[in-house]
C-alpha cells in the first residue's frame, strides 16, 4: 500500500469538516477538491511499474526513467524531501491538471484571496474543470474584477500525500519535468501560511538552481 493511504479517509474527512464550516455556498467549490484530489490519489501507480510494464510507449518509459534520475538528484544533492512523492505516475488524460482563477479589483495589483485550513490564504482558487473556472472567472468579471485564468500542471499537497508525476508534467520536454519536481518537493520543505509571494519565489529559486 502506498504511504498515506491508510490515513487519507481521516485526513479526508477531517479536512472536508473544517472546509465545510465555511458555510453552504462552499460546498460545490469543496465537494470538487475533494473528488479531484481522491481520484489522483486513486489513479497513482509505481513509477517502476510503468517503466517494467512492456505495454508502455517507449516515449513514456524514457521520461520516467529521467524524472527518477531528476527524483533522486533532488534529494541527494538538493536536500529535498526523501519520499514516495514523484515516484509515482498518473495519466490524467488533459494538458492541466487544475486552473487556478487570479482575480484583483480593477486596475488594482493587490490579488483577492482565498483562505483554507492548510495551504493558508493564497492569491487564487483552483478547479479540476477549466469549465468551472471559466464560470468562476465570468462571475467575477461581473462583479467588476480584473481576472486570469491560468493552467497548472501540478501542485503540491505539502507533504499530506504522496505527490504523483503527472502526464501533464511531460509535455514540455524533461527539463520542464525536473524543474517542476524541484519546485513543488521545496514546498514541501519549507511553505509558510498565507504568503504565496514568499513560497513561489522560494520555489522557483530552488527550481532554477536545481535546473
Amino acid at each position: 500500500m502506498i504511504r498515506h493511504d491508510r490515513l487519507f479517509l481521516s485526513r479526508g474527512f477531517a479536512l472536508l469538516t473544517l472546509f465545510l464550516l465555511g458555510g453552504c455556498s462552499s460546498i460545490d467549490y469543496y465537494s470538487q477538491l475533494a473528488s479531484g484530489q481522491w481520484r489522483l490519489l486513486h489513479a497513482r501507480e509505481p513509477v517502476a511499474e510503468v517503466i517494467a510494464d512492456p505495454n508502455s510507449a517507449p516515449a513514456l518509459r524514457e521520461h520516467l526513467i529521467k524524472s527518477q534520475q531528476a527524483r533522486a538528484f533532488a534529494s541527494h544533492q538538493l536536500h529535498l524531501p526523501d519520499n514516495p512523492s514523484y515516484r509515482l505516475y498518473v495519466d490524467i488524460g488533459r494538458p492541466y491538471v487544475v486552473w487556478n482563477v487570479f482575480a484583483t479589483g480593477a486596475f488594482s495589483l493587490d490579488p483577492v484571496t482565498h483562505c483554507f485550513p492548510v495551504a493558508g490564504c493564497v492569491a487564487y482558487r483552483g478547479y479540476y474543470s477549466q469549465g468551472a473556472a471559466r464560470g468562476e472567472a465570468a462571475l467575477q468579471r461581473q462583479a467588476g474584477m480584473d481576472v486570469y485564468v491560468s493552467g497548472v500542471e501540478t501542485y503540491s499537497t505539502l507533504g499530506w500525500f504522496d505527490d504523483p508525476i503527472l502526464s501533464s508534467m511531460l509535455s514540455r520536454g524533461d527539463e520542464r519535468m525536473a524543474a517542476l519536481i524541484f519546485h513543488e518537493l521545496a514546498h514541501q520543505r519549507f511553505y509558510v501560511k498565507d504568503d504565496t509571494e514568499f513560497n513561489e519565489s522560494y520555489a522557483n529559486f530552488v527550481e532554477q538552481e536545481g535546473a
